[in-house]
C-alpha cells in the first residue's frame, strides 16, 4: 500500500466523520480554526475580537453561530479574504476537507492572486544598498568617520 492510498483512505475517513458529524451550526472561532485561517483556535478569537472578522458585513464576536450560506469576511495581514460558508464543522481536518467548508468569491480570489503577484514582483528591503562592503570599503569608511571625529573635536 503506498503513501498516496494511506492518504487518500485518511480522506475518506474524514470525509465521512465530517458527513456523520453534519451540524446546523458553529462558533465563527472554532469554525476559522476548523477551516485553517488561523494555526489556533486563540489566534482565530483573537482575530474575531480585534475586527478582522466580519459575519453578513457586521463584525462579531467569537461566539456568533456561522451556519451554512453566511458570508464572512476574513482579514489576514493586508488581505481581505471574502468567503462563503458550505459547511459547518467544529473539528480541524486535512486541508481538502477544511477546503471544502468554504467558497471563495471569485473578486476575492482576484485580490489575492493580484496581492501574489505584487509581493513577487516588489524587491526585497534594502535591495538598493548594493552588494555588501568589502574589508577596503569599510576601512575608508572608518576612515572617515575618524577623520569627521576628528574635524568635530577641533572645532
Amino acid at each position: 500500500m503506498g503513501v498516496a492510498q494511506v492518504y487518500l483512505q485518511a480522506l475518506e475517513r474524514a470525509a465521512t466523520i465530517f458527513e456523520r458529524k453534519r451540524m446546523e451550526q458553529v462558533r465563527v472561532d472554532k469554525w476559522l480554526w476548523a477551516a485553517r485561517f488561523f494555526r489556533t483556535r486563540s489566534a482565530a478569537a483573537e482575530a474575531v475580537l480585534g475586527g478582522r472578522v466580519h459575519v453578513n458585513g457586521a463584525r462579531v464576536k467569537p461566539s456568533k453561530e456561522l451556519r451554512v450560506g453566511n458570508t464572512v469576511e476574513v482579514t489576514i495581514r493586508a488581505l481581505k479574504r471574502t468567503v462563503e460558508v458550505m459547511g459547518v464543522s467544529d473539528k480541524r481536518g486535512p486541508a481538502p476537507v477544511a477546503a471544502s467548508l468554504y467558497m471563495e468569491t471569485p473578486d476575492s480570489v482576484r485580490a489575492r492572486d493580484q496581492d501574489a503577484l505584487e509581493r513577487r514582483l516588489t524587491r526585497p528591503p534594502g535591495a538598493d544598498l548594493g552588494a555588501r562592503p568589502t574589508k577596503l570599503d569599510r576601512r575608508r569608511l572608518e576612515a572617515l568617520r575618524r577623520a569627521h571625529r576628528r574635524g568635530r573635536e577641533s572645532s
